[in-house]
């Protein structure tokens, strides 16, 4: 089973990333068409990403309760009648309110896929299998604004959406004949569904709030170079849509890439030690944006490389720091791995889209934006790893 169950979960995982890419070389086309200034499209981003977070606390509980099949095949029928509601929108809260159905529905899916790799895996192999995971989510950054610029061109933004209720369709029918249950029996699935005693050993973990708190980090980075990324190079630089998704593929393709490398890495340096290699990463290419700004092009596409170079290392380090530092945070949960999961969610999704509704209220241009989140943050965490005083919140746990 668990040998069938990886290109499930590898196709599961994709409408989480797909609902985040297809639409970006269209932004500027949507803020015009509904005569909305770029931060409220920009929020459309946060938007699903906050309702991706805030669901965790809801449906989490309801993967351990009735297992992972239901949760799943419900995510992906939300999924799929969301879409099909943004594509139909008139007007812009009809489009804000179906990206947060979306994000509900891509929470719900995300939650099984995540819960199901605890379920079948150990925590080492989990590590290599949540690398793999992200290396399925970033294919999608390679193809979909590319996807997403030429169904727009030929058929209008519209086109992304219904794009995603067809593939929706496909995900339907794979997980209700192939996806099989894979709770198990340990599973903490008695008394109220919502209590604080379900929630209270994952919160006052240490350990698991560092990791989260590191995938948050990697999570707000990524999201703001994301929501950023289409206005500073098709709005600023003057762009098209095709050579926006271009660099936008290039730096997806250099992601993968790392994705796929990244359980050899973890392989041969270990959870932690990969998950410090990330953070400083990721503080070498704020360093590495802000100097280019300084000193670099800042017209044209020479400037658009000049933005996008330290991008592909934010994007490497977010590659490498994904996997051990979910599987490091889930480790001591195998019996509330559902809810678990669900925490871990809430605390990377939601914070990274706080973080990033507040530094788009700062007036920051997307390089400042971007290295301040991953700079400042990475950093900070680094400064606890460096400090005896936190070592049991980040040293290698057991499971118990």
């Amino acid at each position: 089973m668990r040998r069938n169950l990886l290109p499930i979960l590898m196709s599961l995982v994709l409408l989480s990333p797909l609902a985040i890419d297809i639409y970006l070389p269209s932004m500027p086309t949507m803020a015009a068409e509904f005569a909305v200034s770029a931060s409220q499209v920009q929020s459309t981003l946060v938007l699903f990403l906050g309702a991706m977070g805030l669901g965790q606390i809801l449906i989490g509980p309801l993967a351990d309760r009735f297992g992972r099949r239901p949760i799943a095949l419900f995510g992906v029928l939300l999924y799929g009648a969301s879409s099909l509601l943004a594509a139909a929108a008139v007007e812009f809260h009809w489009l804000q309110l179906a990206r947060v159905l979306q994000g509900l529905a891509a929470c719900s899916t995300s939650i099984v896929v995540f819960s199901a790799v605890r379920d079948c895996y150990s925590s080492k192999e989990g590590a290599r299998i949540y690398s793999y995971l992200n290396g399925a989510i970033c294919v999608i950054p390679a193809l979909a604004p590319t996807l997403g610029g030429l169904l727009a061109l030929q058929f209008g933004w519209r086109s992304t959406f219904l794009f995603m209720s067809l593939y929706a369709v496909v995900m339907l029918l794979l997980v209700g004949y192939r996806f099989p249950e894979t709770r198990p029996a340990n599973t903490v699935s008695s008394g109220p569904l919502y209590r604080w005693a379900s929630y209270k050993p994952v919160l006052l973990d240490r350990h698991f709030l560092f990791y989260a708190l590191a995938c948050m980090v990697a999570m707000a980075a990524i999201l703001t170079y994301v929501s950023y990324s289409p206005l500073w190079l098709i709005g600023h630089l003057g762009l098209s849509e095709l050579a926006f998704s271009g660099l936008f593929g290039l730096n997806a393709a250099v992601n993968i890439a790392a994705c796929f490398t990244a359980p050899w890495v973890i392989h041969r340096l270990g959870n932690r030690p990969t998950v410090i290699l990330a953070l400083a990463i990721l503080v070498s290419s704020a360093l590495i944006q802000l100097l280019v700004q300084a000193w670099g092009p800042n017209a044209g596409m020479a400037a658009a490389f000049g933005f996008m170079l330290p991008m592909m290392l934010l994007c490497i380090g977010f590659a490498l720091l994904l996997g051990p530092a979910t599987s490091m945070a889930l480790s001591a949960f195998g019996e509330r791995a559902g809810t678990a999961t669900a925490m871990l969610g809430f605390i990377q999704m939601s914070g990274a889209s706080l973080l990033t509704a507040l530094v788009q209220q700062t007036g920051l241009t997307a390089p400042f934006a971007v290295a301040l989140v991953m700079g400042v943050l990475a950093a900070l965490l680094l400064a606890m790893m460096a400090l005896s005083r936190f070592d049991h919140w980040h040293q290698e746990q057991l499971a118990h």
